[in-house]
């Protein structure tokens, strides 16, 4: 599976596709502190193609009065700025304000979650997203294993009918704490949904640094047929710290390479949640390196670093 081709680019700030084909986006996660339409501005004029967009209190509330209205403007917003678009669930406090993530699917009443991801589910619809993307969450102390597991499956399966009802592909992150951390994770959990073909994977660059055993293009070449999302950050082994490009340990050539030798097409966002404090900034160079690394990839050559 992977995402849809692109759509046509607007503005002066767009480049053109990268030697490799890819198409960068940029996670609003990393603009907090901006009002979502000058965030989108931003994204589009420093040459960005896509935009992954986390639904939070200040970025598309999906609990807010005048959902549709509001839906119907930032669709509107994404076309004439040229960018195509994934939905990103993993706000922080929106469910809970004093409580990170929670509730998650793995909590005793995760009615919340659910209906928020099955909501994530048709605003992405409606903006016509490439794809939806979630995570399990991290285990509560007081819930067993198996316990913990099985809300999982029963909170995902509801998810990926919503999903399916609408048409739109959904990604599963794995991500370092929770209680689907790696790729294996991922695989036994879409068996234990029975292998719906709308049961994608996100993949998170740095993630697979962090914690996956295998090299990173490996990792990419591994889940190729079921990549509907990609992340992209810099890490380091045994870390899990969103860095910007070149303070890691990541050869991002070979990455890109890899991305685009196996057919994907979807966006390559960059997740940098931390970095609000500088977003145009960091937000530039971030695509400068993306692009010097992309050229390097097409040329088969090593990593620049910073």
């Amino acid at each position: 599976m992977t995402g849809r081709a692109a759509p046509g680019a607007a503005g002066a700030g767009h480049a053109p596709l990268r030697p490799t084909g890819l198409r960068f986006g940029y996670g609003t996660n990393g603009f907090a502190n901006h009002r979502l339409p000058d965030a989108l501005a931003v994204i589009a004029d420093l040459g960005y193609q896509g935009v992954a967009l986390t639904l939070d209190h200040d970025h598309l509330d999906p609990f807010t009065p005048g959902l549709a209205r509001r839906v119907a403007a930032v669709h509107r917003r994404l076309a004439a700025l040229g960018l195509a678009v994934v939905v990103e669930t993993g706000a922080r406090y929106l469910l809970d304000p004093w409580h990170k993530h929670a509730p998650t699917l793995l909590h005793e009443d995760p009615a919340r979650r659910v209906d928020f991801l099955r909501r994530a589910v048709r605003i992405g619809a409606d903006l016509g997203a490439e794809a939806v993307s979630c995570w399990a969450g991290v285990r509560p102390p007081e819930v067993p294993p198996a316990v913990a597991w099985d809300r999982l499956v029963a909170g995902c399966a509801t998810v990926c009918a919503e999903a399916e009802a609408v048409g739109v592909p959904l990604g599963f992150e794995p991500e370092p704490g929770m209680l689907v951390e790696e790729i294996a994770g991922w695989r036994r959990l879409r068996a234990a949904l029975g292998a719906p073909p709308g049961f994608g994977i996100t993949l998170d660059i740095g993630h697979c640094r962090c914690l996956e055993p295998a090299p990173v293009p490996d990792c990419v070449a591994a889940v190729a047929d079921h990549l509907v999302n990609v992340q992209i950050d810099d890490m380091r082994r045994g870390v899990h710290e969103h860095l910007e490009f070149g303070a890691g340990e990541i050869d991002f050539p070979p990455v890109l390479r890899a991305v685009a030798d196996v057919g994907y097409r979807g966006l390559v966002a960059v997740e940098l949640p931390r970095h609000s404090h500088a977003a145009p900034t960091v937000a530039a160079r971030s695509v400068e390196f993306l692009h010097a690394a992309a050229r390097t990839a097409e040329k088969g050559g090593g990593a620049p670093r910073t």
